[in-house]
């Protein structure tokens, strides 16, 4: 199976720009893939300052402008895109993610953890966390997708890990130093693949900057660094990979993550 990220600088509040951009990308000749990730907020942009802002580039899944186009290509390429998106539901505003098939199917999945002054703007994730089956020439595959900042709360991955998830899909757009190097835990701790879509570049408003630190990543069940971009790529990274070695959760012979685990010891 062959899966990789997309990395690129969105263009801000913008969606048309961005999907002009991302058009190119994905539809490029030399792009084979089966399962593509692109980064967090893919049609917007991040660092809004205003309602109005962030209005302005939500749309509605899966009718909206971008869903459409995503679904257009999957069908053309008979192939999979995991998102971001500025989503909007009635009066509500959603940091969502979407699973896109070639069928023109969409899963969303709304996430969970807002990270600082997303709370201004999103409403709290209320999908949960839940793992979906692709197929195709590569058989059948389980995913699950969590978001950016959700990477910080291990319950995030290991919750996907234990509905069966083999590929975790994260969209993101990472500014905090450390995180990619957490992905390494991620993988290990919960023996999946991880595939981090993060975004380039600067974002600024009136009374804030943000740089946004590039390295997408793809890390294997036993820690391996499959691609990782560099901070200001733009750039799409593939890798072939055999889905069946994330369904090995043994560490030794004597050692199973999941058979060894005591959750009446979890007491918070």
């Amino acid at each position: 199976m062959k899966i990789g990220f997309l990395q690129f600088n969105p263009v801000f509040n913008e969606p048309e720009a961005n999907m002009k951009k991302l058009r190119k990308m994905i539809t490029a000749e030399s792009s084979e893939y089966d399962l593509l990730v692109l980064p967090e907020l893919s049609n917007s942009g991040y660092l809004f300052s205003s309602i109005e802002e962030v209005k302005n580039s939500a749309e509605e899944i899966p009718v909206g402008p971008f869903c459409t186009m995503l679904a257009e290509i999957a069908a053309q390429k008979e192939v999979y895109f995991v998102s971001g998106v500025c989503e909007k539901d009635g009066k509500d505003i959603y940091n969502s993610s979407i699973l896109v098939q070639p069928d023109g199917f969409i899963h969303t999945y709304r996430k969970t953890h807002l990270f600082n002054e997303e709370k201004k703007w999103f409403s709290p994730g209320n999908t949960g966390f839940e793992v979906y089956i692709i197929s195709g020439k590569f058989g059948e595959v389980k995913i699950g997708m969590m978001i950016c900042f959700d990477w910080i709360f291990p319950e995030s991955a290991r919750t996907l890990a234990l509905k069966g998830s083999q590929i975790i899909c994260h969209p993101s757009n990472l500014v905090l130093s450390y995180c990619q190097s957490a992905m390494f835990t991620r993988a290990v701790e919960n023996r999946v693949f991880t595939i981090t879509a993060n975004r380039t570049g600067k974002e600024r408003n009136s009374e804030n900057e943000l740089t946004f630190t590039g390295e997408s990543i793809i890390v294997d069940p036993k820690g391996n660094y499959l691609a990782r971009a560099g901070k200001d790529d733009e750039c799409i990274a593939i890798t072939e990979i055999d889905p069946e070695h994330a369904n090995d959760k043994d560490v030794t012979p004597l050692n199973n993550i999941f058979e060894d685990r005591r959750p009446e010891m979890y007491n918070d």
